[in-house]
């Protein structure tokens, strides 16, 4: 065979692949969405679940999933872009900084069901908290922290070397170098980390069994702000979307358990897609922000017309 037909071959066996992949994602999505249909309706989405009658809603633990992918990302977004930065940026490579990467690369690997025993015991028991969203959030950072950090002194360490050498030479400092030149080269991959860090706290449930409960109380908005009953309050037991979907297979409380989850689990879909969604077209909005390219299509337009 020559080399253009092997050429050919190996891409043709690449597209095929991918039509693979592909094929299998949506077979996925028609199957969910197929067997959860009816998930957009309001009452079902905003509406509070009944322990005897069939129906129901999942107003609270969608608010829950929602406020405690925010509180996480809050918490393990910071710690994660710092951690990456000192890597990258400012350790001087040698056994400390091995040890380190190493730890990350351990506590990456740690099983759900054990982080999830480690919050038990550090956010409920010793804290005193008992169930708490801020629980779940700092034990589900716990396992977000690695991978993002990792990811975020990659994107930095990937920026090129030019980028760093022209802000220096214009006479920027190391800070302003890294705040204003690195950084916004970085954020697609950033970006990217984001959105492997928020679908695992999606779909987390076995940490936030142990950890934020499986109730949620009557949550109202005219609540105090110390109540448990006020949703914004973060010492409260917090049941997320993916717990109520285990607990409705595991326990079948109502007489549509079933379907109940079904629906469910389309709406915990969308929500990921709609989320990753949101986080692409910020990401490329920010890199046209830094990258200055709106500014470099106007400059033309405007000396034309001076001139």
């Amino acid at each position: 065979m020559t080399a253009r037909m092997i050429d050919k071959v190996w891409t043709g066996i690449f597209y095929a692949v991918a039509a693979a992949v592909i094929g299998l994602l949506v077979f996925f999505f028609a199957v969910v969405l197929s067997k959860g249909a009816g998930f957009w309706q309001p009452e079902f989405l905003f509406g509070r679940p009944s322990n005897t009658q069939a129906g129901g809603g999942i107003g609270p633990q969608l608010i829950n999933s929602f406020y405690l992918l925010g509180v996480a990302l809050f918490l393990s977004v910071p710690l994660s872009l710092g951690a990456g930065v000192y890597l990258a940026e400012y350790a001087k490579q040698g056994r400390i900084v091995g040890m380190i990467r190493l730890c990350l690369e351990a506590m990456a690997s740690l099983p759900s069901i054990v982080v999830g025993l480690f919050g038990l015991l550090a956010f409920v028991t010793l804290t005193g908290w008992g169930y708490t969203l801020l629980g779940g959030a700092l034990a589900v950072t716990i396992i977000n922290l690695p991978g993002l950090t990792r990811i975020c002194e990659t994107a930095i360490l990937d920026v090129p070397a030019s980028i760093r050498e022209g802000s220096l030479a214009l006479g920027a400092t190391r800070w302003q170098t890294l705040v204003k030149a690195v950084l916004p080269a970085a954020i697609p991959q950033m970006v990217t980390g984001v959105i492997l860090a928020a679908g695992r706290i999606f779909g987390e449930a076995a940490v936030f069994i142990y950890t934020a409960g499986l109730t949620t109380p009557m949550l109202r908005w005219d609540a105090d702000w110390s109540s448990s009953a006020h949703p914004l309050n973060v010492f409260r037991p917090a049941e997320t979307l993916t717990v109520h979907i285990w607990k409705l297979n595991s326990e079948g409380i109502v007489p549509d358990a079933k379907l109940i989850a079904a629906k469910s689990a389309a709406v915990l879909m969308v929500a990921v897609l709609l989320f990753n969604l949101a986080a692409r077209l910020t990401s490329s909005l920010l890199a046209r922000h830094f990258s200055g390219s709106r500014r470099a299509r106007r400059g033309p337009m405007k000396r034309n017309k001076a001139a």
